[in-house]
């Protein structure tokens, strides 16, 4: 059944009402949901949903029970009390976990635009993050990417997103920078992210909508991962 996932137009939403739909053993489906499920490296939301009777479930995370992610389970915490199916509920995420990681990813789509090489992996966090990229030669420089990723912060690029179809996708590959992970198609359409002139590529997870509410980011971190491949980690500086 498939989920309406409010937070891919608008990743500010903090709440939502929504109808149990399904209570398996991977989780409880809702009809809509604010929660982002975990995917292409970003974890998936935590909160609680909050029954008109007073009842209220920790959910510890979010997960796509589908592999054209389209229907997402709300797994709760051990011991949580039951839902049925056709219940009301308010779907409430951790704001602050999922603004942190919204900044991150955003900052993390900057980095792959100073670093211009195939993305061979990656983890979003609240406060940290990183990409692994495909470089045969290191030579990577940890204040000068730092350097240039304040530059486009300072700069405040309109975030945005829009969405193409599968076919458009097809005929533009060099729209994907990820190797390991492949945006979902078979949908139909596949969602972009647009950072104003500098950077676009398929992504499905939450960003904020201006590059300023990134704050300061530096590179902590770049390790060597094999022969080809380089980490780069970023974290915020209070």
């Amino acid at each position: 059944m498939p989920t309406d996932c409010l937070f891919r137009d608008d990743s500010y939403l903090k709440q939502c009402e929504a109808r149990v739909l399904a209570v398996t053993e991977q989780g409880i489906v809702l009809d809509r949901t604010v929660f982002y499920a975990a995917s292409g490296g970003q974890p998936g939301d935590a909160g609680a949903l909050a029954a008109s009777d007073g009842t209220r479930l920790v959910i510890d995370n979010a997960i796509y029970t589908d592999a054209a992610k389209t229907e997402i389970a709300h797994v709760p915490a051990p011991g949580s009390p039951a839902l049925k199916v056709g219940d009301a509920v308010t779907a409430l995420i951790d704001w602050e976990k999922r603004y942190g990681r919204m900044r991150m990813h955003t900052a993390l789509h900057l980095l792959s635009a100073v670093l211009p090489y195939a993305v061979t992996g990656g983890s979003v966090g609240e406060s940290e993050g990183r990409l692994d990229f495909d470089i045969p030669d290191a030579g990577l420089d940890k204040d000068a990417i730092t350097a240039k990723l304040a530059e486009m912060v300072a700069r405040n690029a309109a975030v945005s997103h829009r969405w193409i179809s599968d076919a458009e996708l097809a005929a533009n590959p060099g729209l994907v920078k990820t190797m390991s992970v492949q945006p979902p198609m078979g949908s139909g359409r596949v969602r972009l992210i647009e950072i104003e002139g500098l950077d676009l590529q398929p992504c499905g997870g939450t960003h904020v909508r201006g590059l300023a509410e990134i704050g300061t980011v530096r590179v902590t971190q770049i390790e060597k991962k094999g022969k080809l491949n380089r980490r780069v980690r970023l974290a915020f500086v209070s």
